[in-house]
């Protein structure tokens, strides 16, 4: 299959995000303020930069491993890997439902293919990423390892115990993405728990550290790149991105309140106006 050019991914984020705000509005619960600020970067994941199979099997030996640590934007998640053949469109509409595969943090038993780990108590994602990083290099397997994590989750200490488990121990195959967006559910990040300089600090610990810009597919494309190619240098690489919560929809953009409250009827309306549906509606 032909490797989608930037135009073709911008039509598939169009879509992603369609899917997010239909699933939270459906069931009048879930978080779409982060799924919609993280689009570009899901689709530029798994539509351009990994090598993946949607044949899913659990030990991803032979293939780039993705872990989301702040799983509570799992509709950004489960649409892309909709989209991108693990499981068919159709399954969107059962989120957050009883008896599910589509809960509103990943779990695994069930068994959603590329779903790898529960996933949602904040600060844990790194520590599974570094582990599943450290396995790659013991089976020679020279893949990467992604993981997501967001900018009120670096509050938690478990993240930076992880982060200096995986510099000592060089662990070079990783590439951390942090969702730098200034907004968790309580508020903007300044306010709740002000983090300061997060670039100083990734770096004072060690790790390899780029900048992006997460609402511009072409630039994070070359972005994520540029992380690639700082791997396998005795350091693993962390990509700060800033991105802005609830971005594609005017109203939503920008703040909190977004952060995990569902759209009613006239503010999906207002909403999949702003957003042109590129494919099919599940």
């Amino acid at each position: 299959m032909n490797q989608p050019n930037i135009e073709e991914l911008e039509k598939i984020a169009s879509q992603v995000r369609r899917d997010i705000l239909r699933m939270v509005h459906a069931v009048q619960s879930g978080h779409p303020g982060g799924s919609l600020g993280c689009t570009e970067y899901f689709v530029a994941m798994y539509f351009h930069i990994m090598k993946h199979s949607s044949d899913f099997n659990s030990d991803g030996i032979g293939e780039d491993l993705f872990f989301l640590s702040n799983g509570h934007i799992s509709p950004v998640w489960y649409s892309t890997l909709a989209r991108s053949g693990y499981f068919d469109v159709s399954e969107l509409a059962t989120f957050r439902k009883l008896d599910s595969r589509l809960q509103g943090h990943p779990a695994t038993e069930e068994g959603l293919p590329g779903i790898r780990v529960a996933s949602g108590s904040l600060g844990q994602g790194l520590s599974v990423a570094i582990g599943a990083a450290q396995a790659k290099k013991l089976n020679d397997d020279n893949h990467h390892v992604y993981v997501l994590m967001g900018d009120g989750e670096q509050q938690e200490g478990q993240v930076w115990e992880a982060a200096m488990y995986a510099a000592h121990n060089k662990v070079d195959n990783i590439i951390a993405t942090i969702d730098y967006n200034g907004q968790q559910i309580d508020g903007p990040l300044k306010e709740v728990l002000d983090l300061q300089d997060l670039k100083a600090k990734w770096e004072a610990f060690g790790w390899h550290v780029i900048e992006s810009y997460g609402n511009d597919m072409e630039s994070l494309i070359v972005k994520i790149k540029e992380a690639r190619s700082l791997t396998g240098k005795g350091k693993p690489v962390l990509n700060l991105m800033t991105t802005e919560m609830g971005h594609g929809v005017d109203f939503m953009m920008g703040t909190h309140k977004w952060h995990g409250v569902a759209p009613n009827d006239e503010q999906l309306k207002q909403a999949l106006a702003q957003l042109e549906e590129t494919f099919k509606d599940y």
